[in-house]
């Protein structure tokens, strides 16, 4: 991929030049390889940046030049650009705020700032993915919620939750009920056996299955291609299962992020990593996806008590 380098000097009298090429290269999202050498994408908004900052530091008598640059072997300049941080505060602050009737302005305010933020960080994630869909969802959550609290008998879409997610459902509608998965399960549909024997059915019957003929016709399937329960716009199955079921409580919520990020990736909660090692381990040493789903569901448990003990 090309780049584009932008080397600078500036007098070290010439404070306010400074500071201005400093706080447009910041708004830019240019990363920092050396004091003085900035790096962008060669993109042509990029290039106009870098070269309106070079005129300007040459007319406060420094000294600038922008060239193109390829990437040495073995390096990986996107990594510079990674903006999962950032995304991560935003949605801490979308999750903080608290849709109620007597706070309603205050929640409309709070989602225009949030989106504004959303927006100036989406503006310069040269390398978008998951971190920015999430957070996108994040902040158009709060938006509809915000909406629907300033105006109540404002229609909306029907059954919607955001992202597309139907509408509740009764937990008594499914006891005694088998449920079907892929076999081989990983985070998602681990978790997602998991909150079935734990949240909806203490007596569910799991089957697994290799190919999708051999699923039993009267099961409620989860996380594979046509089931009754997958993947809605920016959520996993689990969360998914969390909005519908009404189970949308804190420490399910941080479970679900965690779950999110080891099935699809983007912002990556503290607890991530570890948990991935985990779940890994158990998954190459239990050939019995049954053996499998008691073992992770014991992970699980436990995140759920630290993040109920600790908000």
């Amino acid at each position: 991929m090309p780049w584009l380098l932008l080397i600078l000097s500036l007098p070290t009298s010439n404070a306010t030049a400074r500071m201005r090429a400093w706080r447009a290269l910041k708004a830019a999202g240019a990363a920092v390889l050396r004091d003085g050498v900035y790096l962008l994408p060669a993109r042509e908004d990029c290039a106009a940046t870098f070269d309106l900052v070079a005129r300007e530091v040459r007319a406060a008598a420094g000294v600038a030049h922008v060239m193109p640059v390829g990437a040495p072997e073995g390096t990986v300049f996107e990594t510079l650009f990674d903006r999962s941080a950032d995304y991560a505060a935003l949605v801490g602050e979308v999750e903080r705020e608290r849709v109620t009737p007597t706070r309603a302005a205050d929640a409309v305010k709070a989602a225009r700032r949030l989106r504004k933020a959303f927006s100036a960080l989406a503006a310069i994630d040269y390398f978008a993915g998951e971190a920015q869909r999430q957070a996108e969802a994040a902040v158009s959550a709060l938006e509809r919620a915000a909406a629907r609290t300033t105006s109540p008998g404002e229609p909306g879409n029907v059954g919607d939750l955001g992202d597309g997610v139907l509408g509740p459902l009764r937990l008594a509608d499914y006891k005694r009920r088998v449920w079907a998965t892929r076999s081989r399960p990983w985070a998602d549909r681990l978790a997602c056996a998991w909150l079935i024997r734990r949240h909806i059915d203490r007596k569910a019957r799991i089957v697994w299955f290799a190919r999708p003929s051999a699923r039993p016709r009267d099961a409620v399937g989860f996380d594979y291609d046509g089931a009754e329960f997958s993947h809605v716009g920016a959520r996993v199955t689990f969360e998914v299962m969390l909005a519908r079921f009404g189970l949308e409580q804190p420490a399910l919520l941080k479970l679900g992020a965690i779950i999110h990020a080891l099935d699809v990736g983007g912002i990556q909660p503290p607890e991530a990593e570890g948990v991935e090692r985990v779940l890994a381990g158990l998954r190459d040493t239990l050939a019995d996806d049954d053996k499998l789903l008691v073992a992770a569901g014991t992970v699980f448990d436990g995140l759920v008590a630290a993040f109920e003990r600790t908000p």
